[in-house]
């Protein structure tokens, strides 16, 4: 049998009470027989089920029971035990709580969800890399429960230029960003970014965090990024791609491309990002079979300088004086 199947009965049992083979039949898109099978199933498989005989009779837990998950589905049940593998990286309080979430769950589905725990393995080390793995950062467990608690925290907070500082803050949310962690915060200057690796001492307060009623940590972090990135590649190239060229700038550039219309001879409008107007030209240069740059300028200079070198190099007049050497 299922075990979405036998969930699905479990739930039906949940909410009507009592159920006859014809009602499961219908419900579930199954032959009478089948339905009939599998409710007998169910209860071989440990749930207390029972029927009863006679005119108005049908199927029934005993004394009511219930599951506390009773909108959990089998799949949804397997998923959250992979992520409290041994393997995981979750907190160790998440992975706890995980675990005790078992014994809330329907006799059946316990051992497909102790299975799951111990399914999967993600090792995130690249080949050759180190084996060293980055820890949470110290202070987050308290920045997340004043998150949760609604409060301001005074934070001790060291700056990229070692410079330390200290200042109270309304923390409205944390955020994982690959290995770093980040604190979401609303502090007298306005909304700001804290590394929380970078953070000394939190020492939560009484008072209530003024959190704005629009506030949104998902789209809040998305601006936050979205900043960071054109800091971080202020350059902009702008070209025109053959189609089929698209696979391999996606390829090379990643985030840093982004794709627009066709134009009207059949070429794509592509923008592609770098943190300087040189580099950007050198990584641009090699893709002359796909790519026309129209700009900026700066852009364009480099990639004729870039030009010129190699004709001066590798040219057909080069080429016969290093013949004649030989």
């Amino acid at each position: 049998m299922r075990a979405d199947r036998l969930m699905a009965l479990v739930l039906l049992l949940q909410q009507r009470g009592q159920v006859t083979a014809a009602e499961v039949a219908r419900e579930l898109e199954v032959s009478e027989r089948t339905a009939r099978r599998d409710l007998d199933a169910l209860g071989m498989a440990g749930v207390p089920v029972y029927s009863v005989q006679g005119r108005g009779g049908g199927w029934r837990l005993v004394g009511g029971a219930r599951t506390d998950l009773s909108g959990l589905t089998a799949g949804e049940a397997r998923a959250l035990f992979l992520v409290a593998g041994p393997a995981s990286t979750v907190t160790p309080a998440v992975k706890a709580a995980l675990r005790k979430l078992v014994h809330a769950l329907p006799e059946p589905f316990r051992e497909q969800a102790e299975a799951a725990a111990s399914a999967l393995v993600t090792d995130p080390q690249r080949w050759g890399s180190s084996r060293v793995e980055p820890r949470p950062p110290r202070f987050l467990d308290e920045l997340q429960d004043a998150v949760i608690r609604g409060v301001q925290v005074r934070l001790g907070y060291v700056d990229r230029d070692g410079t330390a500082t200290g200042r109270t803050v309304h923390p409205l949310g944390v955020v994982a960003k690959g290995p770093a962690w980040y604190l979401v915060a609303g502090t007298e200057a306005g909304r700001r970014t804290f590394r929380i690796d970078r953070v000394s001492s939190v020492d939560p307060t009484a008072d209530p965090v003024h959190r704005p009623e629009d506030f949104d940590l998902a789209g809040s972090w998305r601006e936050i990024a979205d900043e960071v990135e054109r800091r971080r590649m202020p350059v902009e190239a702008h070209a025109l791609c053959a189609p089929h060229g698209i696979g391999v700038l996606r390829m090379g550039f990643g985030a840093r491309l982004d794709v627009g219309g066709a134009t009207t001879d059949g070429r794509v409008e592509v923008v592609i990002r770098g943190n300087d107007a040189h580099k950007l030209a050198g990584e641009l240069a090699g893709l002359v079979d796909y790519l026309e740059v129209t700009g900026p300028a700066g852009v364009l200079d480099h990639l004729a300088a870039i030009g010129t070198v190699l004709v001066e190099r590798y040219g057909p007049e080069r080429r016969g004086t290093r013949t004649a050497e030989r």
